[in-house]
């Protein structure tokens, strides 16, 4: 299989060329700037690019049982087809997603548990519903030969965490870099990282890679605590957060439609009559 790499400039959809929606995006940019500063001063963990995974105790039982994970994300994989890529999810990534290179999987997400998606991971769920602040999860499943280019997080206030799950053999070649640094993806370990540092992504392999991203709050003195806390809270009113809430909620109801219809025809088939 040839490798091609990504590098058309993807064009910004209509809808999201707005002036109103432009001013949004440019002030609440110019605000989370103001505050990530006092959000690192306050903040309780290092302001480093990654960080380490034992500072936050709760990720050991995902490492523990990474495999029970990775067998729940192959079988939501059956489905891949109906899997949304990101853009579809959330429009504003358009430039670092396009075609179906980069699919979304959403358990968690935009304020609300996706019920009929944790229903196809009970044990992943089960693991996420414990930890503390827990914000988004979602499967992130990046195709063979794609680069998502440079680009930054929304606000200081989350820790990112990425668990390998599926990880192409040449995992030198997956990787992710974080400011100066880049590190690759292994299998059933995190990769802990503060992504509003420029970060990119890069699978120059013939495989695809699974991760299971999710976010929680950073830990932080009580004023950080209380800014991140508005900060979510009003995002809640804006198109940033509505159009992805929508769109998930439909692409859930498609999942589950493909999935009836799957398991519709293997009973036709297992039908003798």
């Amino acid at each position: 299989m040839t490798v091609a790499p990504n590098e058309t400039k993807a064009a910004r959809p209509d809808r999201l060329k707005h002036p109103l929606r432009k001013r949004v995006k440019r002030l609440g940019k110019k605000f989370t700037r103001r505050i990530a500063r006092h959000q690192a001063k306050v903040s309780l963990v290092p302001n480093t690019p990654f960080l380490d995974p034992g500072l936050f105790p709760h990720l050991k039982e995902f490492e523990d049982r990474w495999e029970e994970i990775a067998a729940e994300t192959r079988e939501v994989l059956k489905h891949r087809d109906s899997i949304p890529a990101f853009q579809e999810i959330s429009p504003d990534q358009y430039r670092i997603a396009t075609e179906k290179n980069w699919r979304t999987f959403i358990l968690f997400g935009f304020g609300e548990r996706l019920e009929t998606n944790c229903s196809q991971m009970p044990v992943t769920t089960e693991i996420l519903e414990r930890v503390p602040n827990l914000r988004i999860a979602w499967l992130s499943i990046l195709a063979p030969g794609y680069h998502i280019p440079a680009h930054t997080g929304v606000t200081k206030g989350l820790i990112r965490n990425h668990l390998g799950l599926i990880i192409p053999q040449e995992r030198e070649k997956c990787r992710i870099r974080v400011d100066d640094q880049i590190r690759p993806w292994s299998e059933g370990k995190f990769l802990v990282l503060d992504d509003t540092y420029e970060h990119e992504v890069w699978n120059e392999t013939n495989e695809e890679r699974v991760v299971l991203l999710f976010d929680f709050d950073r830990p932080m003195k009580w004023s950080g605590r209380v800014l991140n806390r508005f900060f979510l809270w009003a995002i809640k009113f804006s198109a940033f957060y509505r159009d992805p809430l929508r769109n998930s909620r439909n692409a859930e109801k498609r999942f589950e439609n493909a999935i009836r219809q799957a398991d519709a025809t293997l009973e036709n088939m297992s039908d003798p009559s």
